[in-house]
C-alpha cells in the first residue's frame, strides 16, 4: 500500500522549533506550507481532522489529508484559508496526547493531539502504519503507550 499523502498547513507564527512535525520535512508524502499573506487552498476531497466530525475509518482510505499546524486559538484563522469541500473527520476518542500542554487561555480541547500524534494516528487508521513518523518525536514511547488496545 502506498503511503497516505499528506499536506500541512501551518500558521505563519506557528514556531517550527517546537513544532512536532519539522523532523518531517523532506518526506515525499508530505507537502508542508505555510499560510502567509493571502494563501487560500483548495481542499476538496482532502480528509481534514476536526474534534467535531465522524471518526475517521478505512472506509476513507485513499484520500489525502489535511493537517492544520497551529495553536488551538489560531486554528479559526487557518480554517479561513481553505477552500472548496474538505471531508471532516476525527480521531477516536479517549486518545490522549502525550504532549505537555501549556495554554494559558484554556483552549485546548480535550480530544487535541499534537500535530505529529495525529498524523501517525491518522495514517494508522488509514490502513498506513508508520512508526517513522514518531521516530524524533520525543513523547513518542508515552504516547504509544497509551494507544494501546485502543486502536
Amino acid at each position: 500500500m502506498p503511503p497516505v499523502l499528506c499536506t500541512v498547513i501551518r500558521h505563519a507564527s506557528e514556531r517550527l522549533s517546537k513544532c512536532s512535525l519539522t523532523p518531517l520535512h523532506g518526506r515525499a508524502e508530505i507537502t508542508f506550507l505555510t499560510a502567509h499573506g493571502d494563501m487560500h487552498f483548495d481542499a476538496t476531497g482532502f480528509i481534514l481532522l476536526a474534534v467535531d466530525a465522524p471518526p475517521l475509518s478505512l472506509a476513507d482510505a485513499g484520500r489525502p489529508l489535511l493537517l492544520l499546524d497551529s495553536t488551538w486559538r489560531l486554528l479559526p484563522k487557518l480554517m479561513r484559508r481553505l477552500d472548496g469541500a474538505p471531508i471532516s473527520r476525527r480521531l477516536p476518542t479517549g486518545v490522549r496526547t502525550a504532549y505537555p500542554r501549556v495554554s494559558k487561555t484554556g483552549t485546548d480541547p480535550l480530544g487535541g493531539l499534537a500535530s505529529v500524534e495525529a498524523l501517525y494516528l491518522a495514517r494508522k487508521i488509514l490502513g498506513d502504519d508508520e512508526p517513522a513518523l514518531l521516530e524524533a518525536y520525543h513523547w513518542r514511547d508515552a504516547f504509544l503507550s497509551g494507544l494501546r488496545g485502543m486502536v
